[in-house]
């Protein structure tokens, strides 16, 4: 199956599933890191995801300075510059913001930041492609239902 896969006619594209491992590892899959040009030691702002979605969105620092969310890294330069432990969360407009290192194709987030993100450990969130701005890993609405309708999405779990 060549990811990302399109779920309906005029939706978005998915690359599949990412289990949420007991430790708070998530994979993220190697056509997302491919397509938004993660690499392997970088720092990903963890963004969070559509009210509709939940989750998140991970991107990169350069990514987000070009876009509307570059006031979150302005109202917020610890953030930014990466001054913050790794998962520490502040708040903008009572939304959290994050970030996490990218190693050996996933990230690693405690228990209490993935809670403020609305995820859990043990949880399947389904890999987006965003706007290009974020890969996003949803955890609910209609395009999480749907998704469940197809059971030939591959599943990507970190192996500890």
């Amino acid at each position: 199956m060549k990811l990302p896969i399109q779920l309906v006619k005029g939706g978005k594209h998915t690359f599949g599933w990412s289990a949420v491992t007991g430790s708070g590892k998530i994979a993220i899959p190697p056509e997302a890191i491919a397509e938004y040009g993660l690499e392997e030691g970088s720092r990903l702002i963890v963004v969070p995801g559509s009210r509709t979605s939940g989750g998140f969105g991970l991107s990169s620092r350069e990514s987000l300075s070009g876009s509307f969310l570059a006031v979150v890294l302005e109202k917020h330069p610890d953030l930014g510059q990466f001054r913050l432990p790794a998962g520490d969360v502040v708040e903008n407009e009572g939304r959290p913001y994050c970030w996490a290192p990218f190693r050996r194709g996933a990230i690693d987030l405690a228990p209490l930041t993935l809670a403020r993100y609305g995820v859990k450990i043990g949880d399947r969130l389904l890999v987006i492609r965003g706007s290009g701005l974020a890969v996003g890993f949803a955890v609910r609405g209609p395009i999480v239902q749907e998704a469940r309708k197809h059971q030939g999405l591959p599943v990507f779990e970190y192996q500890e």
